[in-house]
């Protein structure tokens, strides 16, 4: 049986492919939640994918993978600059977790530049657009395989 990797989506990533695409890209979160699903199956993973724009929905994802899932990878969406909730829930997390971001945060909004997701992280994978999604899980199945 494949080890499970939880991908988690913040808020308004359901919107991918329609909300400003000359930052986030054209594609839709279907279309990289495929491409990480078959990068998943390479690696012989499975992908377990939720979005929600409901903080304490994506807390209960988090909680709910201690001790079934093997890794997350979480595109937090805004939550990455001030949810010291889902911070908290990550810390609690016992396996590798990668934070994703389409663009490169560090080179937007100065807003943008604080990440309280990226001290209980593992790697941050920014700036790739969607070709991220394929290294993250890439870089799980690394993490794991150690």
């Amino acid at each position: 049986m494949s080890q499970i990797v939880l991908l988690l989506s913040g808020p308004n990533l359901n919107l991918l492919g329609d909300r400003a695409p000359e930052v986030y890209g054209a594609e839709s979160l279907d279309d990289h939640v495929s491409a990480a699903a078959a990068m998943a199956d390479r690696c012989g993973l499975a992908i377990e994918h939720h979005q929600s724009n409901d903080e304490a929905v994506l807390i209960d994802r988090i909680q709910q993978a201690r001790r079934r899932c093997a890794a997350i990878i979480i595109n937090p969406g805004a939550f990455t600059h001030y949810s010291w909730a889902i911070h908290d829930a990550l810390a609690a997390f016992e396996g590798p977790v990668v934070e994703l971001h389409l663009s490169n945060p560090n080179a937007r909004e100065p807003w943008r530049h604080t990440s309280v997701i990226s001290p209980v992280a593992t790697g941050t994978i920014v700036g790739f657009g969607g070709h991220g999604y394929e290294l993250a899980v890439e870089a799980v199945a690394r993490l794991l395989a150690r």
